[in-house]
């Protein structure tokens, strides 16, 4: 069976309510403020089965004091009941309702002409023809027009048979997006605890599951579910749902909250949008302007700032806008929302989000803003989520960065990055998503940082990887920078080694007098045994003729790069082959001192033959690398 959410719309006092009353057997107002004033205040619900139909009808207000009320129900319909009573035609919100449905996108409806058997055939005519020009050029042009009257039953089966053809042919909600429940009404039920209700506009909520209240970002869990007072275990797209949450009180849940899968959307301050103006807007909307922005069932103020050169959009007309928002808000691409004026309270435009997790857009960033959101309006998700990563430049976007921002199932998300991978609009790094030319981009810079730095310092093996790290990739992601290193390498550019990057084509090509001065430096440390000299005493050793100091440190970290010294502490510099044989004789050692192993200062100095100025420093390098562990004033041999 088929569900569909169907919304009245109208004026006060057209019927909305008796309509639904006389459909469904169930009266909507279910305030007692309601039943002693005889209009509708807040929002009533009721359903109906037509065969393979179920409709979930939202009747909302229709007196121009409870607008935002209205606007609470409207955002989750299919099928909008435009109600006009016979005896009064089109009123003043029948058309703001009219221009509020038009604006959310919603496609499909009928027009139901109520309160027939109070007028003549001849005044039923005038009103048909009002009504015909108000929807001319609309998704309602050429509707189903039904004529009833819920005192005498005239025209109720018509209207029924119109809503199940009408349910019939409305598109299916696309089955891409995770579940998203807005809240509308939330209430403590004895015995149960919290209960929220309201239309579930995408996804499927299974009960026992973790869901996220937004923006609160409180987790709660689903403890019952009820479609249309029937207890299931499932509920799906386009169903009027209650569900009992555990894990919150009633009075912390406020309408316009969101209900999602844990951990999947955000709350965002900063939407960028397409805005359409209605004809009748007193003024245009312009940068600065306050607003009232009625997204899903959330009321939230705002400060508009238009994208446009000249800060305004002109009744009748759209175009681009920020939209920055007071309090937190959850929103996704292509959702629909309506703006009212701060005050007067009135309805001025509605829009589309085009990028829910936008930035501020200043000066000169405006032109390739509008630039961006123009290629969004008409972007197919693959394209869309190219054009995502690509404004997140070298930060690049999270696979939970971009299932946030497009609220897409994790099987569509799999599906659209893969078609972006092999068109190669993007490159993934360990996960993060980022635009190919950006990635292009950095390879590029890091290559040129480590050319740069072997034409300054030939004689050094390589930029140390950290270095080029703070010079290149300070705000990237680690992620990316080891990417950018492995498709270097990968291109046969750089060579990436444990603590410096090189380039591929780097060697150490030295002068005759240089290599004359490093074997000397090496000679001398060799002969020095484990008695080292400091580094200046080896220089004046090797004679280093015009070799400044400097210079000198340069060849000695090419031993050090080649393993031929090893620094152990400070300034003292050890031949490799001395502190090879000194390990050597410490087993030997050992093994003669078994099961104890153990050695003391005054029996180490002996043994390398040093004085404690060397012994000291060996024993502290000894324990680094696990050759020797302390044991009191004694070394462990391990």
């Amino acid at each position: 069976m088929r569900s569909i959410i169907v919304g009245t719309a109208g004026h006060i006092d057209h019927g909305k309510t008796a309509l639904v009353r006389a459909l469904t057997g169930v009266d909507a107002d279910r305030l007692p403020e309601e039943k002693r004033r005889g209009i509708t205040i807040d929002l009533g619900f009721a359903e109906l089965d037509l065969d393979d139909v179920r409709v979930g009808f939202v009747d909302v207000p229709g007196h121009e004091r409870f607008i935002k009320n209205m606007l609470a129900g409207a955002h989750g319909i299919d099928v909008v009941a435009l109600v006009v009573a016979a005896d009064e035609g089109v009123m003043p919100q029948t058309r703001e309702h009219f221009d509020i449905t038009r604006l959310l996108g919603v496609r499909a409806g009928l027009v139901v002409l109520t309160k027939i058997d109070l007028v003549d055939e001849e005044l039923l005519e005038l009103v048909r023809a009002e009504v015909a020009e108000l929807v001319a050029d609309s998704f309602l042009a050429g509707a189903p027009v039904v004529a009833v009257s819920t005192r005498t039953g005239a025209g109720l089966d018509e209207l029924r048979a119109q809503l199940r053809e009408t349910g019939l042919h409305v598109p299916a909600r696309s089955n891409e997006l995770v579940a998203r429940l807005p809240i509308d009404r939330a209430f403590t039920m004895r015995g149960f605890g919290a209960v929220v209700t309201g239309t579930l506009v995408a996804g499927e909520i299974v009960s026992g599951e973790e869901l996220e209240l937004l923006p609160a970002c409180v987790r709660v869990r689903v403890r019952g579910l009820q479609v249309h007072g029937r207890a299931v275990e499932r509920a799906r797209a386009a169903q009027r749902t209650a569900i009992n949450l555990g894990g919150v009180e009633a009075s912390a849940i406020e309408r316009g909250m969101v209900l999602a899968p844990a951990a999947r959307l955000r709350p965002t301050q900063i939407v960028d949008a397409q805005i359409e103006m209605l004809k009748d807007a007193p003024r245009p909307l312009r940068s600065r302007a306050r607003v009232r922005v009625h997204l899903g069932a959330a009321e939230v103020l705002a400060r508009v700032q238009v994208l446009a050169d000249g800060g305004e959009i002109a009744p009748g007309t759209d175009g681009f806008a920020q939209l920055r928002f007071e309090a937190p808000v959850v929103a996704l691409p292509d959702e629909r929302f309506i703006i009212r004026s701060y005050s007067p309270a009135r309805t001025i435009a509605g829009g589309r989000v085009l990028d829910a997790s936008a930035t501020k857009h200043r000066g000169r960033e405006r032109e390739q803003a509008r630039a961006r959101l123009q290629l969004l309006t008409k972007a197919e998700p693959a394209h869309r989520l190219a054009l995502f990563v690509a404004a997140a430049g070298e930060q690049g976007l999270r696979r939970a960065d971009l299932a946030a921002r497009t609220g897409w199932r994790d099987e569509v998300l799999d599906r659209v990055v893969a078609e972006m991978k092999k068109t190669g609009a993007v490159h993934e790094a360990e996960g993060v998503l980022i635009a190919a030319e950006v990635f292009t981009h950095l390879m590029r810079a890091a290559l040129d940082e480590v050319q740069a730095h072997h034409r300054r310092e030939p004689l050094q093996r390589g930029l140390a990887r950290e270095t080029l790290r703070e010079r290149v990739f300070a705000h990237v992601p680690p992620e990316i920078f080891r990417a950018v290193l492995a498709q270097a390498e990968s291109a046969g550019a750089l060579v990436a080694e444990r603590d410096v990057v090189r380039a591929a084509t780097h060697s150490l090509a030295l002068s005759p007098a240089d290599a004359a001065l490093r074997d000397r430096l090496e000679a001398v440390y060799e002969a020095a045994h484990l008695e080292a000299p400091t580094f200046d005493e080896a220089l004046v050793r090797a004679g280093n003729g015009q070799a400044t100091r400097e210079h000198g440190r340069k060849l000695l970290q090419l031993l050090l790069d080649a393993g031929t010294l090893v620094r152990v502490t400070g300034d003292l510099f050890f031949y490799r082959g001395a502190l090879d044989r000194l390990v050597r004789d410490l087993r030997t050692y050992a093994a003669a001192h078994e099961p104890e192993r153990l050695i003391d200062v005054a029996a180490f100095k002996d043994l390398a033959r040093v004085s404690r100025k060397y012994a000291i420093p060996l024993l502290e390098y000894l324990d680094r690398e696990r050759i020797t562990r302390r044991a009191g004033d004694r070394r462990l041999i391990l």
